[in-house]
């Protein structure tokens, strides 16, 4: 039984604040619209080390602590970056200028594609090497495309109206970013309901978007299951948009009940509100056989345990199957030196709710299970053998990695295996990796190709893990298309979309294989060192303070610094 709301007036309140400031949103000129934008920046600077450092304590590490890299990335920077993107579009919309840059829409092979990234000279320099476009929907053409873009500044207003966002419990960032996708790209004022898992990022959120509270645009209220019952089903919220698991979303729409499921046959849904969702699943990290060096089985099996232990695997993209080539003789050597990095690492724990019994439950299915920390963490299943295993059904959402070996004895037959494991065995279409030596993809590039444009997930990462997606704010975010109310998948919509872009099918993220100056080598030449998110980056925190202090405010005398961090990572 859900427990009684705890203050209903004061959620009736918030929402009837709403309601009256929405109509002075809908009215506020692009030029007040980035005014706001921009003052957001000091405010995000000024409060990032508190915000990063409240994370890093709530998952039991302090803020010195080389994990806590993680809580500046998922917090002030991913909010910046954001921040930083819109201002992009909006400012070229306000000079006159087209939303997408000369050049960045063209076909191929029968589809549009659009490049977002890097957008900016900075994106280039700071991520060099990183490049992002977005594959859009059947039958969409170049000029749809152009014309549509940051539509609700180019004379198709959005409808006004009162959005509730369901906010996420794991990573901090994700409710500012929902806050933000709904006032600019959907023209909704936000009542954002705090995940009890992370309500003390309340504070913060009420600082940097003091001007939006101010004036009755945006709303933070605390609460669990009953207060979120209550908004969803308040009269005066217009739309929802909720970041969590599946089981969410279908409580909220047919119930909990025992005629919960007979509503869902029925498709009698217990709102009818525009409902768009981010939900997760179980995320593959695909490794294509080639002629990898010692130094690439290295690098790459940072990645993949950065993929996993990022969050303590809290994330809605953590890699939880490795796919692996059966007849590879690299098989077995990425496995020991995943191994190798994953007791590496120092100590921390699976915080979220629940992952102590989710870990359990994999330890009881696999007696045999390598745990590479104390505790029970840091799970390792080597080799899964059937498709009902539990790690491939459901989504752990804790630090536990299995590992599927599928036949195929060239790289154009073992993707073709892969592909189909991924896109038909594996719940969740939200982000995928594929890994790819430069040089096997130039001698394979039509199954490269093909896997690239068959792989069913709403984020693609080449050689770069799917989750930089969540930060880049050009990036779009979100499922692959063809979920329903009735069989969610991993949710519906796209957000941190600041090209507000429509029709889209994916994101396709790229990153070099290797890193700089190695990166010459694979043929995969770039600028950029160890990325900073890598759980094995030695800098990492003092890079990403240094990114975040620069993306709040751009200047050359800070490149210095970031730069002799990043080489030492």
């Amino acid at each position: 039984m859900t427990d009684p709301v705890a203050d209903i007036d004061l959620l009736d309140r918030a929402v009837a604040d709403l309601r009256e400031g929405a109509p002075s949103w809908s009215g506020t000129p692009l030029t007040e619209r980035i005014a706001l934008l921009t003052r957001m920046m000091p405010r995000i600077a000024d409060g990032a080390a508190d915000m990063a450092a409240a994370g890093a304590r709530a998952k039991g590490y302090g803020p010195e602590s080389t994990w806590a890299a993680e809580d500046w990335i998922g917090a002030p920077w991913a909010l910046a970056q954001n921040v930083s993107a819109y201002l992009h579009v909006l400012r070229r919309i306000a000079a006159g200028e087209e939303p997408l840059a000369p050049g960045s829409v063209h076909e191929r092979d029968g589809r549009v594609l659009v490049d977002v990234f890097p957008a900016t000279r900075w994106d280039s320099l700071l991520l060099n090497g990183f490049t992002a476009h977005v594959r859009m929907r059947a039958g969409t053409t170049a000029q749809q495309v152009r014309d549509r873009a940051a539509s609700p500044y180019r004379g198709r207003p959005a409808d006004p109206g009162v959005a509730l966002v369901l906010g996420a419990g794991n990573v901090a960032a994700i409710t500012a970013l929902d806050i933000l996708h709904k006032l600019y790209a959907e023209g909704q004022v936000v009542i954002a309901k705090m995940n009890p898992v992370n309500a003390y990022l309340r504070p913060h959120f009420e600082r940097i978007f003091a001007d939006f509270t101010e004036r009755g645009w945006v709303r933070f209220v605390d609460g669990g299951a009953a207060e979120g019952s209550h908004l969803v089903a308040h009269p005066g919220v217009d739309a929802i948009h909720v970041t969590g698991s599946e089981r969410t979303h279908d409580a909220i729409v047919w119930g909990t009940d025992e005629r919960a499921e007979q509503r869902r046959r029925d498709d009698i849904p217990l709102t009818c509100k525009p409902f768009s969702s981010e939900l997760g699943g179980v995320s593959p990290y695909i490794v294509t056989p080639g002629p990898w060096s010692a130094a690439d089985f290295r690098y790459q099996a940072e990645h993949i345990v950065t993929s996993k232990m990022n969050n303590s695997g809290h994330n809605c993209v953590a890699g939880q199957i490795l796919v692996l080539p059966r007849a590879w003789d690299g098989t077995r050597r990425l496995l020991d030196e995943i191994r190798t990095v994953l007791r590496a690492l120092p100590p921390r724990s699976d915080y979220y709710p629940g992952a102590r019994q989710r870990l359990a439950a994999v330890r009881r299915a696999h007696p045999q299970a390598e745990a590479h920390a104390d505790g029970g963490c840091r799970l390792l299943v080597p080799d899964i053998a059937g498709d009902d295993d539990m790690l491939v059904t459901g989504e752990v959402f804790a630090s536990a990695l299995g590992v599927v070996r599928l036949p195929g004895d060239t790289p154009d037959r073992f993707l073709r295996h892969a592909v189909d494991f991924a896109n038909d065995r594996l719940p969740g279409t939200l982000g995928a990796t594929l890994l790819v030596h430069p040089r096997t993809e130039r001698e394979h590039r039509t199954s490269v190709e093909a896997a690239v444009a068959e792989l069913r997930y709403g984020t693609l990462g080449i050689n770069c893990w799917s989750a930089v997606g969540f930060l880049l704010g050009y990036t779009p975010w979100g499922a692959h298309p063809g979920h329903t109310r009735q069989n969610i998948g991993s949710g519906i919509g796209f957000v941190h979309n600041a090209f507000m872009l429509e029709d889209i099918e994916k994101t396709v993220l790229r990153a070099p294989f290797a890193p700089a100056p190695r990166g010459v080598l694979t043929g995969s030449p770039s600028l950029s060192p160890r990325p900073p998110f890598f759980v094995t980056n030695r800098t990492a925190r003092t890079t990403v303070e240094r990114v975040t202090r620069f993306t709040t405010a751009p200047a050359l005398a800070k490149l210095p610094g970031i730069i002799a961090s990043a080489v030492r990572g």
